[in-house]
């Protein structure tokens, strides 16, 4: 599926089309492609990944090209609703997970987990086995495999046949990974998570609520992960970008 045949409405950010749909539309959307067996590749969207996608013409193509991309970082919420075409709400990765296993607990779905570290992702495969008991868990596996075994780990997914693939991996491995991949693995909805197992698993804590309303989940990430410094330093070159660019930040392509 591309931008010009999706069925919601989108707001372009710098040539990639981030869905307006709520959580809740959200979720309904996606129920109906697993129940149709619909293959999607979903992207949660954030400034890190835009701007890398400025800077990387292939990592660019990998999020253009996806069946949904949510709005997942508030930077992006910010940044719709100052060009005055605004997404209805933030839509984040953690709770997009957990909202689309509550309703594959009642529809009998099943999930496969991939990411993380072998200690990590066992957890992670426990808890949410725990929390949402109608879901089948059809396997788990660490994320810390070589390019040579990728076609030993797509066979395996392709064996157990989900509903419901959750990725995480690194920002530049684990999204290029599914869209390389995501033909052959046939799964209707394939969701990079980030760190999600991370929290889960109880490795890291999630971001108060009041950090979470705020906007500020990256700040209470960083207080944890204070090497993220770095990578958090794009937040505020996105936004004076934004600012500097204007109009130029809905057109199609990508723009330098």
């Amino acid at each position: 599926m591309n931008a010009k045949t999706k069925a919601f409405a989108t707001v372009s950010l710098y040539g990639v089309p981030f869905s307006k749909m709520n959580m809740q539309e959200t979720v309904n959307y996606l129920a109906n492609a697993i129940e149709t067996k619909t293959p999607h590749r979903v992207i949660t969207g954030n400034p890190i990944m835009l701007m890398v996608g400025l800077e990387n013409a292939d990592f660019h193509r990998t999020l253009a090209t996806a069946d949904l991309v949510v709005p997942d970082g508030s930077g992006v919420v910010w940044a719709a609703r100052r060009l005055n075409e605004p997404v209805k709400e933030r839509v984040p990765g953690f709770d997009l997970m957990h909202e689309l296993l509550k309703e594959g607990s009642l529809r009998s779905w099943s999930a496969y987990l991939l990411g993380a570290t072998k200690e990590v992702i066992e957890a992670a495969k426990e808890k949410l086995s725990l929390q949402f008991p109608g879901v089948r868990f059809v396997g788990c596996r660490d994320g810390y495999f070589k390019d040579d075994e990728d076609e030993e780990v797509v066979a395996a997914i392709r064996e157990a046949n989900p509903d419901m693939l959750f990725v995480a991996r690194s920002t530049m491995n684990q999204e290029p990974w599914i869209e390389k991949y995501q033909a052959q693995l046939g799964v209707p909805v394939v969701m990079g998570v980030g760190g999600s197992f991370d929290v889960v698993s109880g490795k890291l804590k999630r971001a108060p609520l009041i950090f979470r309303k705020a906007g500020m989940e990256w700040l209470y990430r960083l207080l944890q992960e204070p090497s993220r410094f770095g990578r958090m330093l794009v937040l505020p070159r996105f936004a004076l970008k934004v600012i500097k660019d204007g109009d130029k930040v809905l057109k199609a392509g990508n723009p330098r």
